[in-house]
């Protein structure tokens, strides 16, 4: 079975806390602050393997962490950056992170395409300073040093959608399977009832000089689009395909009855392909009149010759008989034909997916591979009032400010005083009517806050 789903939590690793230390060493009086800084945590990385074919491996582990980075010790020691975790996906995964799941990965979206892609889907925490960090003249014996953060996780899903050259659609029951069997050496599963494929089938067709991945996608049915039938779930995977196959049994009426017609069953497929996504639209067509051994050669030509009138010379029309082997040569002729050789690393594809009809235009460049773009954090911070004598400030920036402190630690909480002063929150909060000795909340943490005097009362969790 292809596994072409998962849902897996990452989470990279922590920062190492600073390190609070004096060096300590015979005939060397007040031998200050010498705490290391703690390490790095461990980034979450996936990495696109062209060896994998689906998901399957994500079945047995859904969890996946990164090391923490170690913490800083005396002399000047900083922690070891913990170690980066690398996760090897297929070409063709699409990865997601829902917006509903409202953790640090929620909105964004990746996807890897060609062996080696490298996504970094999880950043690990920044390691605290030590001690050593906080001296300056007026402070010469600084007693406290920073936490390290957290590193970014959340739930991620994987999406496959397979690779393959040469994508075989049609209704159930059209001769897909039994056309891959013959063209490749994959043994997909035939039977004479609907619905016999349940999942995606590849397999390789072969030439003295190169070969072609052929995917046999599950039968569609009208509304497949809107997810009837099998169709839903995997329309997907057309869409990295560079020709399409459309497989029509010839005489439909020798085996569905009377009341079926070959041309309304082409049209339910395009149809459904057109919904999905208007690119298919665009991708070349092959249509392969199937199941040709039921009907006799007079009526062979003619039905062909119908269908080359009615679809134009854009789309070429073989008939086969995966029974007998008629056509099958010329099919896969036409295939090599009709998909050109895979272009050198940095040329492009004209039927390269997501580039139909998009061609670059005058004056449009292409892109360094090294350029990187990241979203900027949230920044800023803003004031409310709660209530009488009490105040809230939120702040992705302020909360992880007060998230590096030990809130039990009276120098850290002085010192952090200072850093509020510095940013400009002391001054919103006295333009909102704050008054010394009122309690302000931070990240989930209220403390009663006095400027003039000499340090902020320790914080406790609100009730």
């Amino acid at each position: 079975m292809l596994h072409d789903r998962a849902r897996i939590q990452i989470d990279a690793g922590a920062g190492g806390d600073g390190s609070a230390s004096f060096r300590r060493e015979a005939h060397v009086p007040r031998g200050g602050p010498d705490g290391g800084d703690g390490g790095r945590g461990g980034d979450v990385v996936l990495v696109c393997d062209a060896s994998l074919r689906d998901l399957q491996a994500f079945r047995r582990a859904s969890r996946f962490r990164a090391g923490r980075g170690g913490h800083g010790e005396g002399s000047q020691r900083h922690g070891a950056d913990g170690e980066m975790l690398e996760i090897r996906v297929p070409p063709g995964t699409e990865v997601y992170a829902s917006e509903r799941d409202g953790e640090d990965l929620a909105g964004r979206r990746w996807e890897l395409l060609a062996d080696g892609q490298r996504a970094l889907v999880a950043r690990g925490g920044s390691g605290g300073k030590g001690n050593k960090r906080f001296a300056t003249p007026t402070r010469q014996a600084p007693r406290f040093a920073e936490r390290g953060l957290p590193g970014e996780g959340g739930w991620i899903e994987l999406r496959l959608k397979l690779l393959a050259d040469v994508g075989l659609v049609g209704l159930p029951n059209a001769g897909k399977s039994s056309l891959l069997s013959r063209l490749t050496r994959a043994a997909p599963k035939i039977a004479d009832y609907p619905f016999t494929t349940l999942t995606p089938v590849l397999g390789v067709l072969d030439a003295e000089d190169r070969q072609l991945v052929v995917a046999d996608i599950p039968g569609l049915i009208e509304g497949a689009s809107q997810g009837a039938g099998l169709g839903h779930d995997f329309l997907a995977h057309v869409e990295r395909t560079r020709l399409l196959v459309h497989v029509l049994e010839i005489a439909p009426e020798l085996t569905l009855g009377e009341g079926a017609d070959a041309r309304e069953n082409h049209e339910t497929i395009e149809r459904e392909l057109a919904a999905h996504d208007p690119r298919l639209a665009a991708l070349p067509r092959v249509l392969a009149l199937s199941k040709a051994d039921l009907v006799d050669a007079q009526r062979r030509e003619r039905t062909a010759a119908q269908w080359r009138e009615r679809l134009g010379p854009d789309v070429p029309v073989i008939v086969t008989s995966s029974a007998t082997g008629l056509g099958l040569p010329e099919l896969a002729a036409e295939l090599f034909r009709s998909v050109p050789a895979r272009p050198e690393p940095g040329a492009q594809d004209p039927l390269a997916p997501g580039e139909i009809g998009s061609a670059p235009g005058p004056g449009e460049e292409e892109l360094l591979e090294h350029m990187v773009f990241r979203p900027a954090g949230p920044g800023g911070f803003s004031v409310e009032r709660l209530g009488p004598g009490s105040f809230a400030v939120r702040g992705r920036g302020i909360e992880l400010l007060l998230a590096r402190h030990d809130v039990e630690n009276e120098d850290a909480m002085a010192y952090l005083e200072g850093r509020l002063r510095r940013i400009g929150v002391i001054r919103a909060l006295e333009e909102q009517g704050f008054e010394p000795g009122d309690e302000i909340e931070i990240g989930g943490l209220a403390f009663e806050l006095d400027p003039a005097g000499e340090e902020p009362r320790r914080p406790q969790r609100p009730k």
